[in-house]
């Protein structure tokens, strides 16, 4: 069992990775959380790190590419640091990143609190909570030497391997009345690759992935907050990325997020 005394523990060693970019094969045997409620005690540590009320909240593995990718079967909730949040105006130093992956995602900003509470969420509950939707570009990474092969209640641990976030402005399309399902999603790496993807590709609609992230927030006890942002996962094909290259996630005419990372 993970007392408060070890999610402390391991909460500060994988903290500690992260800002020194190395990694570790696992968290120690008395550390490593057997449950996902045991993983999440321990990325809840995350938030005295920070000076500001917490930024929002990400979707890992949303799709079966994303799945695939970190070795879960099911997608996994993280939280977004405020001081993780880039201005796609700059250059963004790549870091020793280890995943080497950017991702175009739906994002949605709340309007208002969803609290805990015993009953499910549903999906039309969740939209009326909303205020806005954005483009958005992830760049995830792990502090696990192989962030496939540790399992979710690590995985949920180094907070659902959150690493860097992109969010793009508002649309102004009216997105309540389109189809994002079918809505079609093309992620470039400029000059190398374009992939394309569509809503559908995130738990079969943009829109259930959210509702899906309120539920296990309230399972947890925990309320979405007004203003918080939820990025709900990738659209397409993770894009592979190096110190350089610029990285286009456009979602036609919902928005187009342009990122570059500084040469190093």
């Amino acid at each position: 069992m993970v007392t408060k005394t070890h999610a402390e523990a391991a909460s500060d060693l994988l903290w500690t990775r992260w800002q020194e970019g190395k990694r570790l094969a696992a968290l120690p045997a008395e550390l490593r959380p057997a449950t996902r409620a045991e993983g999440y005690a321990i990325q809840a540590e995350l938030e005295r790190r920070s000076a500001v009320p917490l930024f929002g909240w990400k979707i890992a593995a949303t799709s079966t590419a994303g799945q695939r990718h970190i070795g879960v079967d099911g997608p996994l909730a993280g939280r977004i640091l405020a001081e993780r949040v880039r201005d796609a105006a700059a250059p963004l130093p790549f870091g020793a990143n280890h995943m080497r992956v950017a991702e175009a995602e739906f994002a949605f900003r709340f309007a208002r609190d969803l609290a805990p509470r015993a009953k499910p969420y549903a999906v039309a509950e969740v939209l009326d909570a909303v205020a806005t939707l954005h483009p958005a570009i992830e760049i995830p990474d792990s502090r696990y030497d192989d962030f496939a092969a540790v399992g979710a209640p690590q995985l949920i641990a180094d907070n659902a391997c959150a690493h860097d976030f992109v969010l793009g402005p508002a649309t102004a399309a009216a997105w309540r009345s389109m189809d994002l399902v079918e809505h079609r999603v093309k992620g470039a790496v400029t000059g190398k690759l374009e992939r394309d993807g569509k809503g559908a590709n995130v738990l079969g609609d943009p829109r259930v992935a959210l509702t899906w992230l309120a539920n296990e927030l309230s399972g947890l006890g925990i309320a979405l907050r007004a203003g918080q942002v939820v990025t709900t996962g990738t659209c397409v094909i993770p894009l592979p990325i190096v110190p350089g290259d610029e990285v286009v996630a456009d979602f036609g005419p919902l928005g187009r997020l342009v990122l570059r990372f500084a040469d190093e």
